[in-house]
């Protein structure tokens, strides 16, 4: 059996993501912070599917935490065949208004984590000549949006790179583009469903197999819907002082 192993999979996309890999028959890794979820996803996994699910508790903000997922992705003895950096959190309030430690937070979470595990991984995936990471961004990455879209604007733009770099190695990279989803997203941060228009709001059982498929025709990116493609192609040409009067776009 072929193995993923994905962050933050206990809730919306990344749970979307092991329910899904799990009916492909992936073994799983399991990376998150919250013991009790963990296990009780791996052992719906494992009665559902018949997949073996390894549970990892780390906190990737802590990078003695994170060396221990960077050990299993770098071990050449079990090999990871997908890696799926979908962890991640935002912020709602202005860059002055939020706590510093919190912005760093964050950067830790959607920006290192996303480039040591790819690093990890890249290594024995780039030997063996086969392999693959999604690195679970957003369109926002594409708008002028504060330290959440720089973030995600450097997980595309490494994300491109890698894919051109690897791709060659037998290794594919994409970046998955989502927009405003229905998950715990934005409800942990206090956005509520009416911050945007109902059209713009995604199924993320939806977008996460339009991934996996974009992902297995080795496309750099996943843009889910034709909202988002549109969203996204006019970000890339318009000037960006125009682009910072749409602020109500989101953030993810």
């Amino acid at each position: 059996m072929p193995t993923a192993l994905i962050t933050g999979p206990t809730a919306g996309i990344g749970h979307s993501f092991a329910l899904q890999l799990a009916r492909r028959g992936y073994d799983l890794i399991l990376v998150a912070r919250d013991q009790t979820r963990l296990e009780a996803l791996a052992t719906d996994l494992n009665a559902e599917h018949g997949v073996n699910a390894e549970v990892m508790v780390a906190d990737l903000t802590d990078r003695a935490a994170m060396r221990s997922v960077e050990e299993r992705l770098a071990d050449r003895e079990r090999p990871v065949d997908l890696l799926v950096n979908n962890a991640g959190f935002g912020l709602k309030g202005r860059f002055l208004d939020n706590d510093i430690e919190l912005e760093q937070a964050m950067l830790e979470v959607l920006v290192t984590a996303v480039l040591r595990l790819s690093h990890a991984a890249l290594g024995p995936m780039s030997e063996r000549g086969s392999g693959g990471i999604i690195n679970v961004s957003s369109v926002a990455g594409f708008l002028p949006r504060g330290t959440y879209s720089a973030a995600k604007a450097w997980v595309n733009s490494f994300s491109e790179w890698a894919h051109n770099e690897y791709s060659g190695r037998g290794v594919t990279v994409t970046s998955l583009c989502p927009g405003f989803t229905k998950t715990e997203f934005h409800g942990r941060m206090g956005v509520g469903r009416d911050s945007a228009p109902e059209w713009l709001w995604l199924d993320a059982d939806e977008l996460v197999a339009t991934a996996l498929k974009d992902h297995e025709k080795g496309k750099a990116f996943s843009i889910p819907s034709l909202q988002y493609k549109a969203i996204s192609t006019a970000a890339r040409v318009i000037p960006s002082g125009v682009l910072q009067r749409f602020q109500s776009l989101g953030r993810k």
